[in-house]
């Protein structure tokens, strides 16, 4: 499962040599927060209505209908996650989209499986690329690729390449809905090692918008307004946080 998540600490920094007149205010407490890790496990995997066939697709590997799959869905869907589970199941290689250039096609056999992410986000070397969707078409391999938006709105210049990726098949991730919203927030807050009451869930439910990326944007505010205030994470700190928005 990885390493275990790191600690949350506060850490008071004073001058050990410098003792606190009785009439001085205490000094300010500085406090760290640690870098925490989602949870990229299979089982950690959070599946719902919209995002059902992605998952479906993942796990129907190998037996796809052609050798390349695409996820296409906006940031935080979990096409890492889904990526993540792929990689672990297949033994792909991961690249970016920068470096396909590198890849020795000579090399790709029925066994092999390549990621490439966020295809949409980086410079894409267009022949490299046009010769790697021939390549595992030829001998068999897998390849999974994954973009914000989809690939037929990708500005490529080649055309035998665009025609390439219109040809592969294509799973959208749709914005959450009640119930994944609801499995998302609860999800977020553990990767910080955080269990809030169901009613700060319920209140958060009703007011953010139906979105992932809103769901970890709300999620790490009241994080950090909880240890900077040294105050636990209740529904009152979050309507005071979030009281004046509606829901869209």
């Amino acid at each position: 499962m990885g390493n275990p998540p790191p600690v949350r600490r506060q850490i008071r920094m004073m001058h050990p040599l410098e003792p606190m007149a009785r009439n001085q205010e205490p000094p300010r407490q500085t406090i760290l927060a640690f870098p925490h890790e989602a949870a990229l496990s299979r089982e950690d995997f959070l599946v719902g209505g919209t995002n059902l066939a992605a998952w479906e697709a993942i796990e129907a590997w190998p037996r796809w209908p052609a050798p390349a799959m695409a996820l296409i869905g906006p940031a935080g869907a979990g096409k890492t996650h889904l990526a993540a589970v792929w990689r672990e199941k297949s033994g792909a290689r991961s690249y970016d989209a920068a470096a396909i250039a590198g890849l020795v096609l000579g090399d790709l056999g029925p066994e092999s499986a390549i990621l490439l992410e966020d295809i949409d986000r980086l410079a894409i070397d267009e022949t490299a690329l046009f010769h790697l969707l021939n390549a595992v078409r030829e001998v068999d391999a897998s390849l999974l690729m994954t973009a914000r938006q989809s690939l037929s709105s990708l500005d490529i210049r080649l055309p035998d390449l665009m025609s390439r990726l219109r040809a592969i098949p294509a799973i959208e991730i749709a914005p959450p809905d009640d119930v994944l919203l609801r499995g998302l927030l609860v999800k977020l807050f553990a990767d910080r090692q955080l269990a809030p009451d169901p009613s700060v869930i319920d209140y958060l439910c009703l007011r953010i918008e139906r979105s992932f990326e809103a769901a970890k944007a709300v999620v790490a505010a009241l994080d950090e307004c909880a240890l900077r205030e040294k105050r636990r994470i209740t529904r009152h700190l979050a309507v005071s946080m979030f009281g004046d928005r509606e829901q869209k």
